[in-house]
């Protein structure tokens, strides 16, 4: 393994209590002979105590900006605006490489400043398969909040549970309805935590996946009373969804939960809601009459941050371990310089101000 200095940075959004390395782990990666510096955080759902005491050094908050240019800055969820040169290489979910709004901003930042992102979604293997995901806790909760909003019993503002906590709520009660449930992506690892969450909630939900999306049955799909869309599209599809469709006469669809949020993308399968929601105000409704309630949160896993972190971080490790330019790596770094390509963009150019 390359000598590494791996520098766990603090996520800026509130809401965000994963992490991608857990204290156990660190520990792996220390005996292995990391150098690790892990940020304070106060909402990270390990306490910096647990990583100082397994060998890592503690770093404020916020501090990766001057961490050596060697230093490997790890994290999950979005940078903050600043700085506008980006000097190291990032570990995270960048949200660039499929159009999505923002992505060419975060791209020149990394130009200019001579760094490069090693996107967590594309770390994969040789054939393409992803190697560290989020996807099940995803689909599970993202199931788990359709069903409470279906029965009524969502409350909001959400906070972070655990995984029993959260399925004694979802325990059919006396005199709750009867539902139809349809999971899209059912094969995926989304999709198969959705369909244990409904199976949880007392619901064995309809399964689609590439077979019966490649010749959509609109209709069928409309006549479901609750949707949950897994399904992480890579190449232009036609939606599932369409506007037309939320207005025609025959849905019975009422809650639909995007565990997906490709919202702003080309290759978004449900373009019928342009912002995502959040947990101060999760459900959006999207038409009136009959009712159509949206779920569209894009960090699900963070309502439980200890079992989803986890296994997350059980699927980095040996990655992490085996750190370098070949294999997943370079396959990763590839895939950077080839999205700056696709953008114009070139080494060395200023971010627009």
């Amino acid at each position: 393994m390359t000598e590494l200095h791996l520098w766990l940075r603090h996520e800026v959004r509130p809401t965000e209590r994963r992490t991608p390395i857990v204290p156990s782990d660190a520990r792996r990666l220390v005996e292995s002979g990391v150098t690790l510096s892990v940020e304070e955080s106060p909402q990270r759902i390990f306490p910096v105590e647990e990583y100082e005491a397994v060998g890592a050094r503690v770093a404020p908050a916020g501090s990766w900006e001057s961490a050596p240019t060697a230093a490997v800055i790890l994290g999950l969820k979005e940078l903050p605006d600043a700085p506008g040169r980006l000097a190291h290489r990032h570990i995270f979910f960048g949200h660039a490489y499929k159009g999505q709004p923002g992505a060419a901003e975060l791209l020149r930042r990394f130009a200019a400043g001579g760094g490069e992102l090693l996107d967590l979604e594309y770390l994969v293997d040789d054939s393409g398969r992803r190697l560290a995901a989020f996807g099940y806790w995803a689909g599970y909760l993202g199931a788990a909040l359709a069903v409470l909003q279906h029965r009524g019993r969502l409350a909001a503002p959400l906070t972070p549970t655990s995984k029993e906590e959260l399925d004694e709520t979802l325990r059919p009660a006396a005199g709750d309805p009867d539902f139809t449930a349809l999971v899209i992506g059912a094969l995926g690892r989304s999709g198969r935590g959705a369909r244990v969450a409904l199976r949880a909630a007392g619901v064995e939900p309809t399964a689609w996946d590439l077979d019966e999306t490649r010749d959509l049955d609109r209709p069928a799909l409309l006549a479901h009373d609750l949707m949950v869309n897994c399904v992480l599209a890579t190449t232009p599809i036609p939606p599932f969804l369409r506007e037309e469709d939320l207005d025609g006469p025959a849905r019975r669809l009422r809650t639909l939960s995007d565990v997906t949020c490709d919202v702003g993308s080309p290759l978004n399968v449900l373009p019928v809601y342009d912002r995502t929601t959040e947990w101060t105000d999760p459900v959006r409704r999207l038409r009136k009459e009959p009712p159509l309630d949206l779920i569209a949160i894009d960090n699900l896993p963070s309502l439980l941050p200890k079992e989803s972190s986890e296994d997350f971080s059980a699927s980095l490790l040996p990655l992490l371990l085996d750190f370098g330019t070949a294999g997943t790596w370079g396959r990763a770094l590839d895939r950077f310089h080839q999205a700056c390509r696709e953008h114009g963009i070139a080494e060395g150019e200023l971010p627009h101000d």
